[in-house]
């Protein structure tokens, strides 16, 4: 993921104000180690619990007797309400601090994992995880912003990269761990075991995490915030990107929320720690993300775009094979065009901004996982209705989307080109 897709620092302004100090930390320095760290726990504990039900919906569907559309809003809910709550959680960051939001987010976040295993109904768990995915998205709206505070510009990068490091191998530990625990013990205990697992990783983050030395306060003015917001959504180009964002992450919340009920179901038949294993395949986004900027050098941004878009594209239609081996190359094929889709998108957010990019990014972020939640509940349902196929039939009206929107950006910039150039 790159710095964007986590919620990358939301505030007013107020990172970009502090002055570069000798007194930040950087790498080698006092409290260096213990910040990498602590975030990284952060970043573990935040993705484990978001996505902790999402390898477990079969296991989730035949308990409640109800069907995948049904089960899938346990991941829906918890994505929706990271998205709407990361704005008001970055105003809150800005007045009370942000290792303080943090510290909060994640303690109630870890309290409500500790309560999902005995969820009595389906109602009750789903209202569970929409309160957890709320109370997590203090992490990502305060994380980058203590890093840019608190850390010399030129360990930046690098530690912003230890805090995605985090969200990566969270999201997919979690995903593999409740895989195999489900199989042995349900996925009741599946989730508690995730939840424990976070409640260490929060205590852990809480003691290693220095105390903020570069912060200030400020007041919450949300006609400020209302104002920059305004700005960003009638910027073309931004809107745009945030399109692009919500749409490649309903391919992915699709795939990924229906791919367990495929496997697990003839012909494959495969038991469920096979099939959480199955997310080790995000290792390969975390090498597409990687080399993402080098394919924008190659091709320009709207042509990597097309060409995660293609790849995206090719995996699923590969995905509609019989053959668990083609299954898993377009997995493979959809998950690569995804990350390299996601890190071009995410990033052209930030050199697009020209005011309030801590906005701007929280507004990406958003999109990105309102697409995540619509993906979760049309894959579902798509799934319920027409097999496989429908669920990739969804990803395919997406991946046109995206390829419909940047051709708009294609037409529009060639429109600037020809205004701009001499009579």
């Amino acid at each position: 993921m790159s710095p964007a897709s986590t919620g990358a620092s939301t505030v007013v302004g107020a990172a970009a104000s502090v002055p570069v100090s000798d007194s930040r930390m950087s790498p080698g320095g006092p409290g260096y180690r213990r910040m990498s760290l602590a975030l990284f726990l952060a970043g573990v504990a935040t993705f484990a619990l978001l996505y902790s039900t999402q390898a477990l919906l079969p296991l989730i569907s035949g308990e409640f007797g109800v069907a995948a559309s049904d089960a899938s809003w346990t991941v829906a809910a918890a994505t929706g309400g990271l998205a709407l709550f990361v704005l008001p959680m970055s105003a809150l960051s800005e007045r009370f601090g942000r290792r303080t939001v943090m510290t909060a987010s994640l303690a109630v976040a870890v309290t409500v994992g500790l309560l999902v295993p005995f969820a009595p109904s389906l109602g009750v768990l789903v209202v569970l995880r929409a309160l957890q995915g709320a109370a997590l998205a203090g992490l990502p709206a305060s994380a980058t912003a203590y890093l840019a505070e608190e850390v010399s510009p030129k360990a930046l990068v690098t530690a912003i990269g230890l805090f995605v490091a985090g969200n990566s191998v969270g999201g997919m530990s979690g995903r593999v761990v409740t895989g195999w625990v489900a199989q042995e013990w349900g996925w009741r205990v599946a989730v508690g075991v995730v939840g424990v697992i976070a409640v260490v990783c929060a205590v852990a983050f809480r003691a290693l995490l220095p105390a903020p030395r570069h912060f200030t306060a400020g007041s919450l003015r949300p006609r400020v915030l209302a104002r920059t917001v305004r700005d960003h959504l009638s910027d073309p180009l931004l809107c745009r990107l945030y399109g692009i964002g919500a749409l490649f992450m309903t391919v992915f919340g699709g795939v990924y929320t229906v791919i367990g009920y495929r496997l697990t179901e003839a012909p494959f038949s495969l038991p469920q720690g096979i099939v959480g294993s199955i997310f080790l395949v995000y290792l390969v986004g975390t090498v597409s993300a990687s080399t993402a900027g080098r394919l924008v050098g190659r091709l320009g941004r709207r042509g990597a775009l097309y060409a995660a878009g293609g790849t995206t594209a090719a995996g699923l239609l590969v995905s509609l094979a019989g053959s668990l081996p083609l299954v898993l190359l377009g997995l493979v094929l959809i998950t690569a065009g995804f990350f390299a889709g996601h890190a071009v998108a995410s990033s052209a957010v930030g050199k697009t901004a020209t005011h309030g990019r801590a906005q701007a990014s929280a507004l990406y972020q958003s999109a990105y996982y309102v697409g995540s939640s619509a993906g979760s509940t049309a894959g579902a349902v798509a799934f319920h209705a027409g097999g496989w196929a429908g669920t990739v039939g969804v990803g395919l009206l997406a991946v046109l989307g995206v390829v419909a929107i940047t051709m708009l950006g294609t037409r529009a910039a060639r429109h600037q080109r020809h205004l701009a150039a001499p009579a």
